[in-house]
């Protein structure tokens, strides 16, 4: 396993090496000027102050150079400064991270919570009016766009029947989000009936899969019980597909649900990305990137470890 861990350590800083690369020439591919971006239209009528910008920032040198410029900062934990903002990229990420962990952490474990039981449920009570009951639910809100979904709880929930507000918590720091709570709960029910209708319909078919092998008909010819048999058994080995899922999920906690914190102006990752993106601030979407790319990686890691967890007959 020691060895395992390195190897993918080593692979990680590869994937890194390429996902900076890549999304840095991207950028750099996108039309337009940056400095006018920053200091407006009118930054036309003066070439004097694009050329400052530019000798500022790096930008009269090749990609290239500004490519290694920017990895040599980063090695040192310097993702840059926000052109827009005023204010180093961590500092900005420190600020952003804990709201959205917050938020997308808590539907996230929501979702396991309802999702799980219920894709036990329906495996057990397949073709049945359980069954075709919830998987018309998970179809529904697996296809539902998310913006949608956000506009239609608004519409809903805070101004057809005003019981939660329409704009999540606002302010710095994650107090007033705990103060607030009651206006964290549409974009919560948002991200959690989508994520529940994505892992219930995979615990499903891990339990029916997993319903039909050997070993369960083993146990029961040995006379245990099949709430035994469904509980000791086959519901270990039916949590590896979730934990793939909550593999590739880190890096959404992590980064945050762009489209759903857009909808409820909720100051988290997703939002900051979305509005720097809008104008134009290469060091903050290069930062969040990277730090997508970690979450990403961590987040394959820890299931190939979990995978080992659940089942003894994975070796690395």
């Amino acid at each position: 396993m020691a060895l395992f861990i390195v190897r993918r350590v080593l692979q990680a800083i590869v994937v890194l090496l390429l996902v900076t690369m890549f999304t840095f020439a991207l950028l750099r591919a996108i039309p337009g000027n940056p400095a006018i971006a920053i200091m407006g239209p009118g930054a036309y009528r003066n070439p004097a102050a694009i050329k400052v910008f530019d000798q500022t920032y790096g930008f009269d040198k090749p990609w290239y150079s500004q490519y290694l410029l920017w990895l040599s900062n980063l090695v040192r934990g310097n993702l840059g400064y926000s052109w827009n903002l005023n204010q180093s990229v961590i500092s900005l990420i420190g600020q952003r991270l804990p709201k959205s962990l917050v938020l997308v952490g808590i539907s996230t474990a929501l979702a396991l919570v309802i999702a799980i039981p219920l894709g036990v449920v329906q495996a057990v009570r397949r073709n049945k009016f359980v069954d075709h009951f919830f998987n018309g639910f998970s179809t529904i809100f697996y296809a539902m766009p998310s913006f949608l979904l956000g506009l239609l709880l608004i519409l809903v929930f805070a101004i057809k029947i005003p019981i939660f507000p329409a704009e999540a918590p606002q302010g710095e720091g994650l107090a007033p989000v705990f103060q607030n709570f009651n206006a964290l709960v549409l974009p919560i029910i948002s991200l959690a009936l989508i994520t529940i209708a994505l892992f219930s319909r995979y615990m499903r078919s891990s339990v029916m899969d997993n319903l039909t092998e050997d070993y369960v008909r083993t146990a029961k010819a040995k006379g245990a019980s099949e709430r035994r048999v469904l509980i000791r058994h086959v519901l270990r080995n039916s949590m590896i597909p979730i934990a793939t899922l909550l593999g590739l999920s880190l890096p959404f906690i992590i980064s945050g649900a762009l489209i759903t914190e857009q909808v409820f102006n909720y100051p988290g990752m997703g939002l900051l990305f979305y509005q720097q993106a809008q104008k134009s601030d290469y060091p903050v979407l290069l930062g969040i990137t990277v730090l997508v790319a970690l979450a990403t990686v961590v987040g394959s890691l820890l299931a190939d470890i979990a995978y080992a967890v659940l089942d003894p007959r994975v070796r690395y």
